[in-house]
């Protein structure tokens, strides 16, 4: 029963009850005397009656003082002739308006059977609206092991793959679903069988769901959607017996494609040791592995699954004749950035300045959601100005926004702090630029963004997929320049190195426990072990003996060292570049990619 159904009924009982109190205390305050007939002919002849209604065998009588009285004849023949016997004469009979009353059925009714049944029929009413309660609660506990998988239906809503930028391989892959749908006569023709499932892997925001609402928009069949995580219960059972209802609508439905979205929830490896043999989220796997291909064939069901964690599922998940196909979507390059953000922004007023390429060129590392909060931050911002376009600095500033945070314009820093940060971000910038192997600058900063006091943008001129070693040098040696700019300048260093100190660190040990980019030679050190039901790297293994391990704390402080005598000589020989960048942020806090460039074009 839905909710306002149930407020209704609520509100009737109370307004029944409130009526019946009310009514009980009217009659309790407007009773009536009884008496004798001879009684009531004294009061007759005594002059005290104003009024004598006859209703039936009863005499009623409105006293002039306002009071009431009630005689019964018993039978006794007629009233009038009743009060002649008692002596009454026709002039005190007319002085008391005597009004004869028919007793109605609705009198009788009001009088007689609503007292006795008003508590019966609400007693009535009580019982079967805790009946039908109880009903309702029965139909949820059988409904407990129906899968809640929705259909789309709305056709107005759906996606195409036109509307999804890049990932063109993925596409190709997810068409030929499509065709097979649609043409199945095409393949089988030939030999060939639909493939039962696609598995859809990569990082967050890369668009799985958003491709696979284009594979439902595309094909025209039933589409069912479900979430990994509404499989599983803390009831055994309840997650097979869901699935096992799944594939029976599916079947029904046939040819059709089922989507479940992290898959991950219940894909995970078995036998990790976590909650036995009778593990729910086992036991539903099971029934899944069973359902895609088992001894019964399940003909025109395509399954469509998302994860961000394909190291973590179950072998017997990914081998052929269940999941067959394999798509991997990765962070869209420029070409594909600049195709996604012209997608975002055709419902939005876009002025001439805004140039997306250059907006694809700062996004590296973006994904496609990345991208579209982006563009929607950009439109919130021209709306808090009350403008009516969306201008390239919106965009460009919305950038910011989506990397560090919002600006935090209410933390003021005195004269001293704002000079050290100035020079901090300088030092930076100016390794950075004279480094042939850094990134190019684009940006320096010295208004607070969330944790970070100041910032400096430095973006490849291009995509890359492999780093060489001279340039994870160079990223050390930049991201110690502001410690260093900080020690030579003012014979100090502050708490604002701390996060670079850390990121330097870090980079350096991966060089040399992972990347084998150090003077130990061609070797990797540590084993990553894999915690499936933790999903996440939960331990490293040492391979390697104490000694190695001493040798590698003595490679990283060497290449830490070595970047930061790198970022010393920098800071050193350019000191008057420095000096530039620092008073120009001090001015205006900002310096924008070309006006960083004109500095050194001045020399």
């Amino acid at each position: 029963m839905k909710p306002l159904s149930k407020n209704i009924i609520f509100a009737l009982l109370a307004v029944i009850l409130v009526g019946a109190v009310f009514s009980t205390y009217s009659v309790k305050t407007a009773k009536t005397e009884d008496i004798t007939v001879g009684q009531m002919v004294e009061k007759i002849q005594g002059g005290s009656v104003k009024t004598v209604a006859i209703e039936g065998d009863t005499i009623v009588a409105e006293m002039k003082d306002g009071s009431k009285a009630q005689a019964a004849t018993q039978g006794r023949g007629s009233v009038e002739t009743l009060l002649g016997t008692y002596g009454v004469t026709a002039d005190q009979l007319k002085g008391a308006n005597i009004e004869v009353k028919k007793a109605s059925a609705m009198t009788y009714v009001m009088n007689y059977l609503l007292p006795t049944l008003f508590p019966i029929v609400l007693l009535a009413i009580f019982f079967l609206f805790m009946l039908k309660q109880m009903q309702g609660a029965n139909s949820k506990a059988m409904m407990f092991g129906q899968s809640g998988a929705k259909e789309i239906t709305d056709k107005k809503q759906q996606t195409k793959f036109a509307d999804v930028a890049g990932a063109l391989e993925a596409k190709e892959e997810l068409g030929e679903i499509v065709e097979f749908l649609k043409n199945p006569k095409k393949f089988s023709d030939l030999g060939a069988k639909i493939p039962k499932g696609v598995l859809l892997m990569g990082p967050p925001g890369t668009g799985k769901t958003l491709l696979t609402r284009a594979v439902a928009g595309e094909a025209d069949v039933p589409f069912f959607y479900i979430s990994g995580s509404e499989f599983v219960e803390m009831f055994v059972g309840v997650g097979a017996s869901r699935v096992r209802d799944l594939f029976s609508k599916a079947k029904k439905s046939a040819p059709c494609i089922i989507f479940i979205d992290e898959i991950d929830a219940v894909g995970r490896q078995r036998g990790s040791g976590l909650g036995g043999s009778h593990d729910e989220r086992e036991q539903t796997l099971n029934q899944i592995l069973t359902e895609m291909d088992g001894f019964e064939t399940n003909v025109g069901i395509i399954i469509i699954a998302a994860t961000n964690r394909p190291d973590v599922l179950d072998p017997a998940l990914l081998r052929p004749g269940r999941f067959d196909r394999r798509v991997t979507l990765d962070l869209p390059d420029i070409k594909d950035r600049e195709a996604i953000l012209t997608i975002h922004g055709k419902n939005k007023p876009l002025t001439k300045d805004v140039d997306l390429h250059r907006v694809a060129q700062r996004t590296v590392g973006f994904s496609g959601a990345d991208l579209g909060n982006l563009m929607n931050e950009a439109a919130i911002r021209a709306g808090r100005r009350n403008a009516k376009e969306v201008t390239g600095e919106d965009v460009l500033t919305s950038i910011e926004k989506v990397l560090l945070g919002p600006e935090r314009k209410s933390h003021v820093m005195n004269p001293e702090e704002k000079r050290v940060t100035s020079y901090h971000e300088a030092g930076h910038a100016l390794v950075a630029q004279m480094l042939p192997d850094a990134d190019p600058v684009h940006k320096v900063s010295i208004i607070s963004r969330g944790s970070a006091g100041g910032y400096t943008m430095k973006l490849p001129s291009e995509d890359r997929t492999m780093h060489k070693r001279k340039q994870f040098l160079a990223d050390l040696a930049m991201s110690l320049g502001g410690y260093v700019a900080e020690q030579e300048t003012f014979g100090d260093i502050t708490t604002g190195a701390s996060d670079d100190l850390k990121r330097c660190n870090r980079l350096a040990r991966e060089l040399v426990v992972r990347y084998g980019m150090s003077d130990l030679g061609p070797r990797t050190f540590g084993e990553r072990e894999e915690m499936p039901f933790l999903g996440k790297n939960y331990s490293e293994t040492r391979n390697y003996s104490e000694k190695t391990a001493e040798a590698i704390d003595a490679e990283v402080t060497k290449l830490v060292v070595g970047a930061m005598e790198v970022a010393r000589g920098i800071i050193r020989d350019e000191k008057a570049y420095l000096d530039k960048i620092a008073e120009k942020l001090l001015a205006e806090e900002v310096i924008e990619k070309d006006a960083f460039d004109a500095i050194f074009a001045k020399a």
